[in-house]
């Protein structure tokens, strides 16, 4: 049973979509995170977006990814079609993880009147690197953790395999279908 839910979507940024870091997998992701927006928006399922924001000297920009997402330009923008509404929240990172050095924690443990998220439901990109990154910390910090299965993508088939199966193991994640999740929230 997810209890305390909060939605966090994960590098859904032009730069992951149309820009340097895309891959045609990527773009099957969208429509199940548009429903599950919609079903925690009428649920007062809270929303945050996980999103890089860099500085050119950041070391995932100057030693392994290249120039992406760098805070204020066009592809560091959430993509058009999972844009935020006016109740999300938006937390910027600089890593991998949504929770290093972020107002994320600080964030979770505020909402629910005080009572805090007990359980992370994240969507987005990569579920090797910012997906897995971030479910670690949450890990870490308490929170259970569900993966958006038909929500979440990498570069390549394997990458995306191993790391559902790395996140079942090493965090306990649950991973769960769109649809399931969507029946689990609905009050």
């Amino acid at each position: 049973m997810i209890k305390n839910p909060a939605v966090i979507l994960i590098d859904v940024q032009n730069d992951f979509f149309t820009g340097p870091l895309k891959t045609k997998r990527v773009p099957a992701i969208i429509q199940p995170l548009q429903r599950l927006l919609v079903a925690s928006h009428k649920n007062s399922v809270p929303v945050i977006y996980s999103i890089d924001a860099h500085y050119p000297q950041d070391v995932e920009v100057t030693r392994k990814w290249g120039t992406h997402a760098i805070k204020g330009t066009v592809g560091a923008e959430v993509i058009p079609e999972l844009a935020p509404d006016k109740a999300d929240y938006v937390v910027e990172k600089r890593t991998y993880s949504g929770f290093y050095e972020t107002g994320l924690d600080p964030l979770l443990r505020s909402l629910y009147g005080g009572d805090g998220v007990k359980t992370v439901v994240l969507g987005g990109v990569h579920t090797n690197m910012c997906i897995r990154h971030t479910s670690a910390d949450a890990f870490f910090r308490g929170y259970y953790i569900v993966i958006v299965e038909d929500g979440v993508e990498a570069f390549t088939e394997k990458d995306h395999k191993e790391g559902l199966k790395y996140l079942e193991y090493v965090y306990n994640a649950k991973v769960m279908a769109t649809n399931e999740i969507i029946q689990e929230i609905v009050k």
